[in-house]
């Protein structure tokens, strides 16, 4: 019998994989979740039936959300993940040599206890020394902790139940005091396709709080449309005029390089007109 994977996250859109394996479901304190193995991309971890990454295009995602903001930044040391329970993100700042401290906020201990299972080529750097992990509400932890990170990264769930919070003007106020006098925001900011007044009403919360903000894309295909948008608000540095070509090089990147640093800032029409 042939199993299928549907996901229904986009109204009148179905995006569906040929599942080879159940791997694990459950039900958490906070969601539903699976791990699944399918023949297109992999194994994937599914949230509410929604899909949140799979090992075949993780990279991408992961790449573009943590090496735009801390090439930007000058010298980043401290870097908060909040969400990101997969260990992506956390994999991906730790190759920078300056981090010296990266903190995990999850609240949904479960997801990290699985992915460490089955997703090890995902979640192996949690196991850093230079990692924290903190089990808890991202929200509470950003309004408790002032002035301490040069690096926020909001890899969250989409903007409904338990992430709803993540996207939003008070969240983002808290965020800019939680972040040093010259520290930068990211957080990702959904399909300006099937989503495009989510991705206009973040970028414009963004906006009212942070000097520079910009949006950018980067090819996802797990992603529904497949081409996804992030926004970044900095105190100080543009990321699109950054000096990043005499920066260290990070070997072994799947998407990310310089000159796509400075050339996914660069918006379709449609797009440019959402930060209008």
């Amino acid at each position: 019998m042939e199993m299928w994977l549907s996901e229904g996250q986009i109204q009148d859109a179905v995006m569906t994989y040929k599942v080879k394996e159940t791997l694990v479901t459950k039900k958490t304190p906070y969601q539903e979740l699976a791990i699944v193995d399918t023949y297109a991309l992999g194994r994937m971890l599914v949230l509410d039936g929604i899909v949140q990454t799979s090992i075949e295009d993780e990279y991408v995602y992961h790449e573009m959300i943590t090496h735009i903001p801390l090439f930007t930044h000058p010298n980043p040391k401290k870097v908060l993940v909040v969400g990101g329970g997969d260990g992506g993100t956390i994999r991906e700042v730790l190759k920078h040599p300056s981090v010296e401290k990266a903190v995990l906020c999850e609240i949904d201990e479960v997801v990290i206890e699985e992915c460490k299972k089955y997703l090890p080529e995902i979640s192996h750097a949690l196991d850093d020394k230079k990692c924290e992990i903190f089990i808890g509400d991202g929200i509470k932890y950003v309004h408790e902790h002032k002035n301490e990170f040069d690096v926020v990264i909001v890899d969250s769930t989409d903007p409904f139940g338990a992430a709803e919070g993540l996207f939003g003007g008070s969240f983002y106020k808290e965020i800019s005091q939680c972040l040093t006098e010259d520290g930068i925001l990211i957080a990702q900011t959904e399909s300006p396709f099937y989503l495009p007044e989510v991705v206009q009403r973040v970028y414009r919360d963004a906006k009212e709080v942070f000097p520079v903000t910009k949006l950018f894309m980067a090819g996802i295909p797990t992603y529904p449309s497949g081409f996804w948008s992030f926004t970044v608000g900095s105190k100080k540095y543009d990321p699109e005029i950054a000096e990043i070509e005499n920066k260290y090089d990070i070997p072994d990147l799947k998407y990310y390089n310089k000159r796509l640093h400075k050339a996914c800032f660069v918006l379709p029409e449609f797009v440019e007109k959402l930060t209008k």
